[in-house]
């Protein structure tokens, strides 16, 4: 870590390549390799020391969600919608996982995709006990943009989750902030949510 704190990069990823032949399972080696690379802005390289290091560790999740965000910085939206898709399978109670799921399926747009991102909203919610403003925004702006869609037949399911997801949204800030209930009042309505 000298190395790296004086900015000598690529002695630090030799130091740090030289323990991974001695010992190939040493995950700080891997994970340092990560941080030099991010460090100089080489998001590929990145990527590519995190997946080597997934192929060993494969039940990290700070790694998967870390190579999820790189991802999502370069706009590689299914390759991070896969990334979820593993921490969702490794901690299913997880509402986060949910919600950032959702979110990559709505940015990927489609109509397929907004189904799911509409799905995973929902989820969300009920894993926050609908605590979450977010997963209940994204559920609002999803059955929105699918109730747009053309050559579409009324969703019933989609307009209840909708309407309900708005209620819930006017409640909390007249509860919690209701100064600002007007201004979201005004908005959701603006949105036809």
């Amino acid at each position: 870590m000298l190395y790296e704190a004086k900015g000598q990069w690529q002695q630090a990823e030799t130091k740090y390549q030289t323990l991974l032949e001695l010992q190939p399972s040493d995950a700080f080696a891997y994970k340092r390799k990560v941080a030099i690379a991010k460090a100089q802005g080489n998001l590929g390289a990145a990527i590519e020391a995190l997946k080597q290091y997934l192929d060993t560790f494969m039940a990290d999740q700070e790694a998967w969600r870390e190579l999820a965000e790189i991802y999502i910085a370069l706009q590689k939206y299914s390759q991070a919608a896969f990334c979820y898709e593993e921490l969702i399978l490794m901690e299913t109670a997880n509402a986060t996982w949910h919600l950032m799921y959702a979110e990559v399926q709505y940015t990927l747009g489609g109509l397929e995709n907004l189904r799911i991102a509409r799905k995973y909203y929902a989820s969300a919610i009920k894993l926050s006990a609908g605590k979450n403003l977010r997963s209940l925004y994204g559920l609002c702006m999803c059955s929105a943009v699918l109730s747009q869609t053309k050559g579409r037949a009324k969703d019933e399911e989609g307009t209840e989750l909708q309407s309900l997801a708005s209620s819930v949204i006017m409640k909390k800030y007249k509860e919690k902030c209701p100064n600002k209930a007007r201004l979201v009042t005004s908005f959701l309505e603006k949105q036809k949510l």
